[in-house]
């Protein structure tokens, strides 16, 4: 004998009904859902989801939906019907053994709830079945007001079904003759002069109580049919209904019970989504995608809103992650399994599936749309995503759908919205060509840049950090400064020794890593070199030579500096370099660098931080073995308005006693710009220190190996440590908060399990 489960019960009411301690309202009208595990047509079919919602769920929502109905019972045999029932707001009644087979009644299943939930038998009792995926809560409330009329005044129906009107022609056999239904073989009248036939949709049955318990039967006395719309009347009881009506889910409005789109993050894919899934492709190879400014808009208040988002895409080409750079947001982009991706990502950020939303348009984004709460689709997606997807979006994707998407989380959370006002128009980018790339995606990248949305009123401390805060610096696409995502830069210099491969794979390791940008070194070896020291001889890996031939040997030329800027556009990362003389600024500037960064060694050369003020470009000054007088010298000549000062002392390897970090503070005091710090220390310790002392940028020396030849390599990080940087500078960002002293959602069961209050 198979022993019945225990399942959650409404049993207890009874006795605290009994007792008088219980709220005295009886109610007047139950809603009754049976939903039984077992099923023949479609195996768990009350499990099974159209829209994104298991059936039983949105039985259970339509029927709280309708203001006529004051309690929702599921009768159920199955401990995950159950559970889902629960948490959608039923009561929950175990089902016996006996009427759970698949020949019991849904009767007997009806009148065993109103016998144990413990309460008086309500006036009107509402069957409603899972089968029917449409309910509209207005219908049930009209059926059910409809009884009530009978009941307290004497006219109405005892019993009002569900029902969608036909014209169709039905023929039947008995005897193996062939008879019309409803129709004369005689007279075949057209469609429009012919009365409508009613079929039994299957939806719901609103009974009077007294009624169904003196016959056991749903229908009694004088019966009443309610019209629905014949577009939601269908009835699952094979694959083939449920694979229809999941492609009506995304075509039907959005149902009136479902819930605000509340959730604690978003994830969306890119092509299709971002974009409307066109590429403009050039003669040279050159991909163009069109982005909708709106969309970025809405991206940027979620971001304020403390909302998390990530941009999850197959694309291995380095426009995706540029737009999620500009957009401030996570990437994981050239991920073959965009499930496993997610997964990680979620249990990294200690995320509940259930509360984040997935926007998605074909078929990849599936396995990702059935793991979260809220799956949902662009407007124009495949039919077998908008099958799935709980909600289907107005706009379509690259016409601000991620817009539309972050106007109803906004609204959920109750934050202001962005206007309805249109938003601007598309805005092109460009995708460069993708060749033989590797995802992108480490355990660093998973770490997401969060912002606590704050409850309370800022105290003074907050408003002392806020008076501080110096203005951003916009570096390209990206936005540098108090609040943004820190900016980590790996300082490939020229550890790459002179090869361009192993540039290349320099610019690998820190993609691979998270890292925001790459810089070199740029030098006119006559120029930058001093004059004594020109022909000082030097052992090097390729003999002896003068110091002026070395520093020849490791330069690299301007076709070797192409392919770099292609290859780091390509890993989705920005490039730059030092450059020590006035020809190379000229060098960098035909090459189109975002930004020009000043080594230590060249805060005193006005012609060189002349020529680079002249730009007009972002410029990141370093300060190592500099007085302040040097450096105020330094920024009276590049000015304020796009400068961002990295604090450095220039020792290799630099130790602890020498860092000063709480320079960066002072710095950021007397200059009122966003201020970085440049390490040369071994470990990671000291950088991860700097950012939590108010550093908006973080550049290391990075390497393939710390043992290979030259002078930077020593104090340079290998790949795991400069992932290992990248992961908790970002758990950090995280840690650091607002500044706003209250209590956090994890201490709320301790502390009602744990404090004492006594006066």
């Amino acid at each position: 004998m198979v022993a019945t489960p225990r399942l959650p019960s409404v049993t207890a009411v009874s006795e605290t009904a009994a007792s008088g301690t219980a709220d005295p309202v009886v109610p007047r009208v139950v809603a009754v859902v049976p939903a039984r595990g077992g099923s023949v047509g479609v195996p768990r079919k009350n499990l099974e989801q159209v829209g994104g919602v298991p059936l039983v769920e949105r039985a259970v929502r339509a029927a709280l939906a309708a203001p006529a109905v004051d309690l929702v019972v599921v009768s159920t045999d199955d401990e995950e019907i159950a559970a889902v029932a629960a948490a959608a707001g039923a009561r929950v009644v175990q089902r016996p053994t006996a009427i759970s087979g698949s020949t019991a009644s849904s009767e007997a299943a009806v009148l065993h709830a109103l016998d144990v939930i413990g309460w008086p038998d309500p006036v009107v009792t509402v069957l409603v079945q899972c089968t029917s995926p449409f309910i509209d809560p207005d219908d049930v409330d009209v059926a059910v007001r409809r009884v009530l009329a009978r009941v307290e005044g004497g006219e109405g129906p005892d019993v009002v079904l569900s029902v969608a009107a036909t014209h169709e022609f039905w023929w039947r056999t008995d005897d193996d003759a062939v008879r019309a239904v409803g129709h004369s073989v005689l007279h075949r009248p057209r469609r429009q002069d012919r009365d409508p036939h009613y079929r039994e949709t299957g939806a719901f049955y609103a009974m009077r109580t007294s009624g169904l318990r003196a016959t056991g039967r749903r229908f009694f006395g004088e019966i009443g049919l309610h019209l629905v719309d014949p577009r939601t009347a269908i009835e699952i009881d094979d694959t083939h209904e449920l694979w229809l009506a999941r492609r009506l889910a995304g075509v039907l409005p959005t149902p009136s019970w479902d819930e605000p789109v509340d959730v604690d993050a978003i994830v969306t894919d890119f092509d299709g989504v971002h974009t409307d899934d066109r590429a403009w492709i050039t003669a040279d190879g050159t991909e163009h995608v069109a982005v909708h400014r709106g969309d970025g808009l809405g991206v940027a208040a979620l971001r304020t809103a403390g909302v998390p988002v990530l941009v999850l895409s197959t694309e291995r080409d380095g426009v995706v992650a540029a737009r999620a750079r500009k957009l401030g947001v996570d990437v994981l982009h050239g991920v073959d399994d965009k499930e496993a991706a997610l997964r990680e990502w979620l249990s990294v950020n200690r995320l509940d599936p259930a509360r984040v939303a997935y926007l998605g348009n074909d078929v990849n984004d599936l396995p990702a749309l059935r793991l979260v709460g809220w799956p949902l689709a662009v407007a124009d997606a495949r039919d077998e995503v908008r099958s799935v997807a709980r909600r289907v979006l107005a706009r379509p994707g690259g016409h601000g759908a991620v817009r539309e998407l972050a106007e109803l989380v906004l609204a959920a959370r109750g934050e202001p919205g962005l206007g309805e006002k249109d938003a601007p128009a598309p805005a092109r980018t460009t995708r460069r060509p993708a060749s033989h790339l590797e995802p992108t995606h480490t355990a660093s990248h998973l770490v997401s840049t969060r912002t606590t949305r704050s409850t309370t009123g800022r105290n003074t401390m907050n408003a002392r950090v806020t008076e501080s805060t110096a203005p951003a610096v916009e570096i390209g696409d990206l936005v540098v400064g108090d609040g943004r995502p820190v900016y980590v830069i790996g300082e490939i210099g020229i550890n790459h020794n002179g090869d361009p491969d192993i540039a290349r794979q320099l610019i690998d390791v820190a993609a691979d890593a998270g890292v925001q940008a790459v810089k070199f070194q740029k030098r006119t070896p006559e120029l930058a070199v001093p004059p004594e020291q020109r022909d000082v001889m030097r052992q090097t890996p390729w003999g002896e030579m003068t110091y002026l031939e070395y520093k020849h040997r490791v330069e690299l030329d301007r076709g070797s500096y192409e392919k770099i800027a292609q290859h780091a556009a390509d890993r989705g990362l920005q490039w730059f370099a030092s450059p020590w003389d006035v020809p190379s600024v000229e060098f960098l500037e035909d090459l189109g660098v975002v930004t020009h960064k000043v080594a230590s060694a060249s805060v005193t050369d006005k012609e060189l931080l002349r020529a680079l003020a002249e730009t007009g470009k972002p410029i990141i000054l370093s300060t190592g073995m500099s007085t302040l007088e040097q450096v105020d010298e330094a920024v009276e000549i590049l000015g304020t308005d796009r400068l961002v000062i990295l604090h450095a002392t220039s020792t290799y390897p630099l130790p602890p006693e020498e860092t000063n970090l709480r320079v960066i503070a002072a710095l950021k005091e007397r200059y009122g710009v966003p201020v970085g710090y440049s390490g040369h220390e071994r470990g990671l310790q000291i950088s991860v220190a700097a950012v939590a002392l108010g550093a908006v940028a973080v550049e290391r020396h990075i390497t393939l190996d710390r043992t290979m030849w030259g002078s930077d390599h020593a104090s340079s990080l290998e790949p795991q440590g400069l992932q290992h940087l990248v992961r908790d500078i970002r758990i950090l960002e995280q840690a650091m908060g607002d500044g706003v002293k209250r209590v956090m959602p994890g201490e709320v069961a301790p502390m009602q399990r744990l404090r004492r209050v006594t006066d």
